[in-house]
């Protein structure tokens, strides 16, 4: 679990000054993507469930308050403060695995200022990630298909330990079948699924052996065929097989990880199937996206599953989501940022996904359609239990293939975004509170 002090400084910085002169009213903050979002029609939200464990259990431990009392930037006062910190605000929240689009609220937190302040960075970072990572993997499921296999190899190319985890659940969420990760794995439910390196081939005296080898150590065994030619593994692999159909077993599948994919899945399942074994599978890897797998079934490729690895635990083409934190209502009534380029929406808000498209409104409004912001953390206390992440998956899937299709096309730049409309009452809140004339 992160640690308390997982903060940028000046969030304990402004904190402290807040403490000193009282200024610890409630507040308000909205956390969303600034649009527009290179590369991506939608996002898919995820994150909220570290998000409410992390509210629920943050604490200033003693060796947190030694390491802030050695900066010699607090004083006594503020560090007993710190000692009996929790979060005690509320929280409002879009559903994990839900389709958004950038500009639409999906945390708020309302709570004392200084509390709010304080999750502000743990906040950003792991919504940022955790959604980018899910908005990648839904854009691989849509260009390999609702019918392909699609699992995370991204672990030995992640950002570091928590990445990885990350990852693997994020991408499951959004409805990939498994992980490589096996702590993943143990931690979240995710299924597993690993074949073989060309270590493994390379460690035996020849090729047929390590087949073997692994064909009867493994129950479900799925052959690298590319480690020293592509179709000669692949005659080895079917040897094996009949082997296995001796023993009534079967070969699950051969994995493709170099060389021209489309063109090699063509002749390996041409051969496969003159060779009778059409149950065996065809799995590719080697460092697939969305766009490499769209050229790839463009060009003939067949396959029944993708490893997708560091193109997708890095987001290889969009590395880093915008997303940010903005105070939008305190004590003294509704709060706005007028930076050119980067004005806000004052007040507390509710998104509307209607048949016309997405409305950003004030809360206490009703638009046609359904409220996407529910109340998830009532006085630091969650409301809704850890989610069922199988099921979070299984809901992602079917609402990602059910998109309409100019969001589910992966290059369509000439394509009319997604409508999200700001309704007209908040728009005169903003109007009205950029030129200071709101209600206070």
């Amino acid at each position: 679990m992160p640690k308390a002090l997982l903060t940028d400084l000046y969030e304990l910085t402004m904190a402290y000054s807040y403490f000193k002169r009282g200024v610890n009213t409630r507040a308000v903050f909205d956390l969303f993507v600034r649009p527009p979002v290179p590369y991506r029609r939608f996002l898919v939200f995820a994150g909220l469930e570290s998000v409410l464990t992390y509210l629920e259990s943050l604490r200033f431990e003693d060796e947190d308050l030694a390491y802030l009392d050695s900066l010699g930037l607090f004083d006594r006062g503020f560090l007993d403060y710190l000692a009996g910190f929790r979060f005690t605000g509320d929280v409002w929240s879009v559903a994990e695995g839900e389709i958004v689009f950038p500009g639409e609220p999906l945390i708020t937190v309302e709570a004392p200022r200084i509390e709010a302040q304080i999750v502000e960075t743990y906040l950003l970072n792991t919504v940022n990630y955790e959604t980018l990572i899910a908005s990648k993997a839904a854009r691989v499921l849509l260009a390999a298909g609702p019918d392909a296999s699609v699992v995370d190899f991204s672990p030995r190319r992640d950002h570091g330990e928590d990445a990885a985890m990350k990852a693997a659940r994020s991408s499951y969420l959004a409805g990939f079948e498994g992980t490589s990760n096996t702590q993943a794995g143990q931690r979240f439910g995710i299924p597993v699924v690993g074949t073989m390196a060309h270590s493994y081939v390379m460690s035996f005296p020849d090729e047929l052996t390590a087949f073997r080898a692994f064909a009867e150590d493994h129950p479900s065994p799925i052959l690298l065929i590319d480690t020293y030619d592509t179709l000669t593994g692949l005659e080895h692999a079917i040897q094996v097989a009949r082997e296995l159909e001796a023993k009534g077993r079967r070969l699950v599948g051969v994995r493709l990880d170099s060389g021209d994919l489309a063109a090699l899945s063509r002749r390996v399942r041409a051969r496969l199937d003159e060779a009778g074994l059409p149950y065996v599978k065809i799995f590719v890897s080697g460092d697939l996206d969305e766009y490499k797998i769209r050229d790839f079934k463009a060009a003939g490729g067949t396959a029944w599953g993708y490893g997708v690895g560091t193109r997708l635990g890095t987001s290889y083409d969009l590395p880093a989501l915008g997303g940010v934190y903005k105070l939008v209502m305190d004590a003294e009534g509704p709060r706005i940022k007028k930076s050119p380029g980067k004005v806000t929406l004052p007040g507390q808000k509710q998104v509307w996904r209607g048949p016309e498209g997405d409305v950003v409104s004030l809360r206490h409004e009703v638009h046609p359609g359904r409220p996407l912001l529910a109340q998830v953390m009532e006085e630091g206390r969650r409301r809704v239990p850890p989610p069922d992440l199988a099921a979070l998956r299984q809901r992602t899937r079917e609402a990602l293939f059910g998109l309409p299709e100019e969001l589910r096309i992966i290059d369509r730049p000439e394509a009319p975004d997604y409508p999200v409309a700001v309704s007209p009452a908040l728009l005169e809140l903003q109007k009205n509170t950029r030129s200071g004339s709101s209600p206070v």
